[in-house]
């Protein structure tokens, strides 16, 4: 196959994401709903200041990672990420099974928006949605009414998702706008709230835990609560603008993301009274702010909540269809994924194949839901860890080398040690922040049908030429890349 055959073969995806548009993209992605749902179980957890210094330092520790994105991304401007630079560095076994856990924790990500959604819902209009009770989940009861809510709601970002990556950017950045405006009134306005004490803080840490324990339980949910910087990568082809740009841009959304998290902890805590911690709400950051402000400040926090799932839903459908692409092109998953919308340029076939899967979520329940969830973040641990030792892999510190960049393989090496830190807290049994069993388990299952299918794609996978690969992933011949890597490797034989 010519190389002339196999560049046209590669597809043909607008170059229309801005600047602010692809920060948009990360920021929008790395808040979600969590930055407004979660903060009352984690002070519950580690207590408001123990919390505030996890989520930062967690921060720190992803832009250690994210080095290695943006010096890959620099050289590799194409879409897959995560999949492109691990074929890079390990060949397409490895990339196969790191991308399998990562396309799983887009699509929970995705799923436990929409959820969310009508989580939201249900607490600001109790008994609304609990019409038509179907069946019980883990103790969560399922509801049509939850459930045709959420599909909607995954059927309408499809429906966006397809349109095309400026109608996503744009409308990812204005839901940006709006939720910065959003938290800014809520911060500045908690100072003047009625249940306003910087008393209500105390205990800043868990005391039965300790400082330590209590930090660490907090920085062990970095990957999850900043999974999305990584969506820059996935849309390189999209830029309008220079890939070396990426750094900054993802450095950007990780600092504006921590800011939020910790407003938002801070927020919580020092509005949260005994009477309102103590009640069983569903929320209390919820709790806290109808309690302080009323129902003017419960919808301004509800609309802070829609503009995170939105661009939640939004951010990681683009990034999960355009990994899904990637593989698709190259053969490694089935060549349907990589069909181009005729009108569009979208790949349609893998956004309505991801929503196809994201709409069976509503039916399993939110606490099911959550286990999953849980899981998802060892698959996107997995990702950073090959992304880390792919750079790690291929800069040199050998000035004769096409690839000497001591800088780039000093932090790819400090990031590599990272996401396996964030690996082993995970996956040990008895370590601050380790899985529960029902997580081990969809995790198992999880790993399991990958295997599967694996071996039914195995025959495939080895017949395909590895230039063909390398020219469909990389957009570079294999002798190239050969001698890029073989060039920064050479210091070390």
């Amino acid at each position: 196959m010519s190389r002339k055959n196999v560049e046209i073969d590669r597809g043909d995806l607008k170059q229309n994401l801005s600047e602010k548009f692809v920060w948009a993209i990360a920021y929008g992605s790395c808040i979600g709903w969590g930055a407004f749902i979660l903060p009352g179980d984690w002070i519950g957890q580690s207590g408001p200041i123990a919390a505030a210094i996890g989520i930062t330092i967690g921060a720190l520790l992803m832009i250690l990672i994210a080095v290695s994105y943006g010096a890959l991304v620099e050289r590799f401007p194409v879409s897959g990420g995560a999949f492109a630079f691990s074929f890079l560095g390990f060949g397409r076994y490895v990339s196969f099974f790191s991308s399998w856990f990562l396309t799983f924790g887009y699509i929970c990500v995705v799923a436990l928006n929409a959820t969310a959604f009508s989580l939201l819902i249900k607490f600001l209009m109790p008994g609304v949605l609990e019409v038509g009770k179907l069946y019980t989940i883990a103790g969560w009861d399922v509801y049509i009414t939850e459930i045709i809510i959420a599909s909607v709601l995954l059927l309408v970002f499809m429906g966006i998702a397809i349109k095309g990556a400026s109608v996503s950017g744009s409308l990812q950045y204005y839901f940006c706008v709006a939720l910065v405006i959003t938290v800014l009134l809520l911060f500045f306005g908690s100072f003047f709230g009625s249940n306003f004490s910087l008393d209500n803080l105390q205990p800043l840490a868990n005391k039965s835990e300790g400082w330590f324990t209590s930090i660490i339980m907090i920085v062990a949910v970095a990957p999850w609560a900043y999974v999305g910087f990584d969506n820059i990568p996935q849309t390189a082809e999209e830029f309008d603008f220079s890939p070396n740009k990426t750094f900054k841009l993802i450095v950007y959304s990780l600092l504006a993301s921590a800011l939020t998290y910790v407003v938002m902890l801070l927020f919580t805590g020092w509005l949260s009274t005994n009477a309102s911690s103590v009640n069983g709400n569903l929320w209390l950051t919820g709790a806290v702010t109808r309690e302080a402000f009323g129902h003017i400040g419960l919808a301004i926090l509800a609309i802070a909540i829609i503009m995170g799932i939105f661009t939640g839903l939004n951010g990681f459908l683009m990034s999960s269809s355009r990994l899904l692409f990637s593989m698709g092109r190259s053969g490694i998953m089935p060549t349907v994924f990589s069909k181009l919308h005729r009108r569009y340029k979208t790949p349609y076939v893998a956004i309505i194949f991801l929503v196809a899967i994201t709409l069976i979520a509503p039916w399993l329940g939110r606490t099911a839901l959550t286990w999953i969830v849980d899981m998802s973040s060892t698959g996107v641990s997995i990702a950073y860890f090959i992304t880390c030792l792919s750079a790690a892999k291929l800069f040199s510190y050998n000035k004769a080398s096409n690839t000497y960049g001591p800088i780039y393989k000093t932090f790819a090496i400090l990031g590599s040690i990272v996401s396996f830190i964030f690996l082993l807290l995970l996956l040990v049994p008895g370590s601050p922040a380790a899985l529960s069993t029902p997580s081990y388990i969809a995790l198992g299952v999880w790993a399991i049908i990958g295997l599967g299918f694996f071996v039914f794609r195995y025959p495939k996978l080895k017949r395909i030429n590895n230039d063909y690969l390398s020219q469909m992933i990389l957009n570079q011949s294999a002798k190239d890349v050969d001698e890029i890597v073989n060039t920064s490797t050479q210091e070390s034989k």
